[in-house]
């Protein structure tokens, strides 16, 4: 129960602090998102949190329109010719995630957690079930692991779809099950910390060296480890 008031307090004074250190930056950017591209501040889409309950998650808009329904779907690869002029420097830097600070201070969203899943999402029900025990998160450990996702998509030796669905998807659930085992406010602190130097530095094995009972990795998913 501790913890639990702890990690809320962490959430509303870390994200209001986050919200008032960052609106010099944030609006200059939404008028530039509401300038070029296609005019577009926002992107919303549906997904699942807490005890299976659904709400609207906002991001700044990084693709174009109706993108999932063109030829890749919900896959992205590294240099996607959907992806948006401005986008490409938002995901990189991951400040197409401002929004999400809102959701963490309403209490949809927390910092750290699995992420929001998609409705009809491909994880098997037992995994969804313990994904949807926890309040979803802005990062968590299978964020911070397939943080170059994109990349490992790009240099997939089948198709994207078949190698998310082969190895990544099953490594993820992993990682998820792993969370829900270790969930701490101290597991918290140390995720947020990952994340932060995972930022600076992206090919990091730093998450392998902190957390050293993580699940094995594929030998297919070719990833940093300590």
């Amino acid at each position: 129960m501790y913890q639990i008031i702890f990690k809320r307090l962490f959430d509303i004074t870390v994200s209001l602090s986050l919200i008032s250190l960052l609106l010099p930056i944030w609006i200059p950017l939404c008028i530039v998102l509401l300038v070029t591209g296609e005019h577009r501040v926002f992107f919303v889409q549906k997904r699942v949190g807490l005890n299976s309950k659904t709400f609207n998650i906002w991001k700044h808009a990084t693709m174009i329109r109706n993108s999932e329904k063109m030829k890749g779907g919900l896959y992205t690869t590294k240099n996607d010719p959907r992806i948006l002029p401005t986008g490409q420097f938002l995901r990189k830097t991951k400040l197409d995630e401002i929004p999400q600070l809102f959701h963490i201070l309403t209490g949809k969203m927390s910092f750290v957690g699995p992420r929001p899943l998609v409705i009809n999402n491909p994880y098997p029900k037992e995994i969804q079930d313990a994904v949807y025990r926890v309040k979803p998160g802005v990062t968590g450990i299978g964020s911070i692991i397939f943080r170059n996702e994109e990349k490992l998509l790009t240099e997939a030796p089948t198709s994207p779809e078949d190698f998310y669905a082969n190895f990544i998807l099953p490594y993820k659930a992993d990682l998820e099950l792993w969370y829900q085992d270790h969930v701490s406010f101290l597991t918290h602190m140390k995720l947020m910390f990952c994340t932060t130097f995972a930022l600076v530095f992206p090919e990091t094995n730093l998450p392998f060296i902190i957390f050293p009972s993580l699940p094995p990795v594929p030998s297919e998913l070719n990833l940093r480890v300590a």
